[in-house]
């Protein structure tokens, strides 16, 4: 399971700067195409060998100052509650405010390690202005950074990275791990059940009742894999939370540390914004996704009804559509083994490796009758294609211009491989290399 550290403080401290500077260079080499919504507050970073998630509390911030207090108090609880490190931000410009003490107030009381960073640290007379806020009494440095030149993320990121555990998993690697994710309420714990054939989980439907990660092996029809489902009950003062913030936070650690993704959806409210949220994060974890409508029991239906409703998630989920959509009800126990069976199909797929001379007879002809277009007179040969060794499936294109060569026919040739392999339900990466 991977290290999560969180952002707190107050706002326009710099958290979002400092959020760019520890996941950018990542990001712009994971996010290399264009019109992805990138998830703002959630992102990837790694030092000296050690990775780790990135979460900015304050992106989730809305509302007028007399809300803001009452808000960030929610959030740095929050970053209490699930991160393993918490970096606290604030402005040397302005020194302590009250808000910064009341977040102080709250970290002391934490187990958790937290590392004051002393922002906007811009000059050397201003590294002596950093001094006041030893007066947190939260560990025995603070770190003054510029979050927008990067002066300082070093010294940050070396004590950060001392802080960071290996977590083993006292599991067996080998097997399948399926994770239930999905926004708070639209049945995840009710599935788990309905597969466990025990209450192995309370299932109440007050919202947000689910609490960390736990594994339990499934060994029975012919199946055998680990079902993550993050379990345990929440106390019910959480439950007025920013569900939004809390739905992603409790999503990254399920999803980190799984193959395949169930994601849940209720179907008596579509598929929505939130929903897309924690999507995105299943594909730019690379991991495998099956999509379950639950409570299809509720709905009015026609023949023409399901086909429809697939539709309308195809067209919300594009470019990466080719994701299983299976139409369930707990309560009536209606296709829920078609969901487990896909989600190990899903995962077969993603291990899926295809060696590098029947890719290359498969698709060098498709290439040579639709090659890249040319730009400016100048023609983009591909030589020939080969798939990374790693855990997911990821294609190199080598060739003569690779930066010539543009996302729709990046799109053109994923769609190709789809078409002759089953890569159903897991997102494929292809790049282009100079040969």
């Amino acid at each position: 399971m991977g290290n999560i550290v969180a952002i707190v403080g107050r706002p326009n401290v710099g958290k979002s700067t400092l959020f760019n500077r520890l996941t950018e260079s990542r990001d712009a080499i994971v996010d290399e195409f264009s019109g992805v919504t990138r998830d703002r507050h959630y992102g990837k970073a790694e030092w000296r060998g050690k990775e780790f998630s990135v979460i900015d509390t304050g992106g989730y911030v809305h509302g007028s100052d007399d809300i803001f207090e009452e808000e960030i108090r929610k959030q740095v609880l929050l970053a209490i509650d699930e991160a393993d490190v918490i970096l606290f931000v604030v402005d040397t410009t302005t020194g302590v405010t009250d808000l910064d003490e009341q977040v102080a107030d709250l970290l002391r009381r934490t187990p958790k390690p937290v590392l004051v960073v002393a922002n906007k640290v811009d000059n050397f007379e201003r590294i002596a202005e950093t001094a006041v806020f030893y007066s947190f009494g939260l560990g025995d440095d603070v770190f003054p950074i510029c979050s927008l030149s990067g002066a300082g993320t070093g010294e940050l990121l070396d004590k950060l990275s001392t802080l960071l555990e290996d977590k083993p998993l006292g599991i067996d690697s080998t097997l399948p791990k399926i994770a239930i994710v999905g926004r708070p309420n639209v049945g995840k714990s009710s599935i788990t059940n309905a597969f466990l054939g025990e209450e192995r989980n309370i299932v109440t439907p007050i919202a947000g009742t689910t609490r960390d990660a736990i594994y339990t092996r499934y060994k029975s029809f012919g199946f055998d894999f680990y079902l993550i489902d993050t379990a345990g009950l929440r106390k019910k003062s959480k439950v007025h939370d920013n569900l939004e913030f809390y739905s992603v936070l409790r999503s990254v650690r399920t999803i980190e540390s799984s193959d395949v993704c169930i994601l849940m959806i209720d179907a008596t409210e579509g598929f929505e914004s939130q929903d897309m949220n924690i999507f995105n994060l299943i594909k730019k974890n690379h991991k495998g996704c099956v999509i379950v409508v639950n409570k299809w029991d509720l709905i009015e239906k026609d023949h023409k009804t399901a086909e429809q409703y697939k539709e309308i998630i195809q067209k919300k989920i594009a470019p990466f559509s080719d994701v299983p959509i299976i139409f369930t009800s707990v309560p009536e126990k209606q296709r829920i083994f078609k969901a487990l069976e896909t989600a190990i199909q899903v995962y077969e797929n993603r291990k899926r490796r295809i060696p590098t001379h029947e890719l290359n007879e498969f698709i060098l002809p498709i290439i040579e009758e639709t090659p890249p277009p040319s730009i400016k007179g100048k023609y983009v040969k591909i030589k020939y294609a080969t798939q990374l060794q790693i855990a997911y499936p990821a294609f190199v294109f080598f060739c003569n211009l690779p930066q010539y060569i543009k996302e729709p026919y990046k799109r053109f040739l994923e769609n190709k491989i789809r078409a002759n392999y089953n890569f159903s339900g897991v997102p494929i990466e292809i790049f282009f290399r100079q040969k």
